[in-house]
């Protein structure tokens, strides 16, 4: 993907300063959000067996649920525990004939994970020995390990504090 240099680098820049000087509240002025939080993000699958090997073998997350789509007939529902009562959902469409994943407006760029420094280098252990490819320490990126997973979703795990991001604090507890 190209990215803008020159001229325009510092129109996107000035316009980015903009945006946050006019909407960006300091921590101690922001009100509370009106959800309690993410109760799952739901993704589309290829293949229902090859996803849940990839997240509850190969990443750690617990299958807690398979059920049929309740709105659509033969596609299955399905959700893996990522932790703190969050869940990660997906679906699968058979008969639909889905393009591979793009990084296009709507779609999910990528689905950062917090974990501990133990459980950042375990997955690290688990990636090599599986010989998954990944960005991250040795890579070009610290803190974070970026992989895409059988459907093309990207995911980081970042070795971060839920509600924090490079340290600093994003919201009140």
């Amino acid at each position: 993907m190209p990215q803008p240099e020159g001229a325009e680098l510092e129109a996107v820049r000035a316009r980015r300063t903009a945006l946050k000087e006019k909407y960006l509240r300091p921590l101690d002025e922001r009100p509370a959000s009106t959800v309690r939080g993410v109760h799952h993000l739901a993704l589309v699958a290829r293949d229902v067996e090859e996803t849940i090997k990839f997240y509850q073998d190969l990443l750690g997350f617990p299958l807690v649920e398979l059920v049929e789509n309740r709105d659509y007939r033969g596609s299955s529902h399905f959700f893996f525990d990522i932790g703190n009562r969050n869940l990660l959902g997906f679906f699968d469409f058979p008969g639909h004939d889905h393009p591979d994943y793009s990084e296009t407006i709507g779609a999910a760029q990528h689905l950062a994970l917090s974990t501990s420094p133990e459980n950042f280098a375990e997955m690290r252990k688990r990636l090599d020995e599986a010989g998954i490819d990944y960005l991250g320490p040795d890579r070009g990126v610290e803190n974070s390990l970026y992989i895409r997973d059988p459907n093309g979703v990207g995911i980081e795990f970042y070795a971060e504090e839920l509600g924090l991001f490079e340290g600093e604090r994003l919201m009140s507890d």
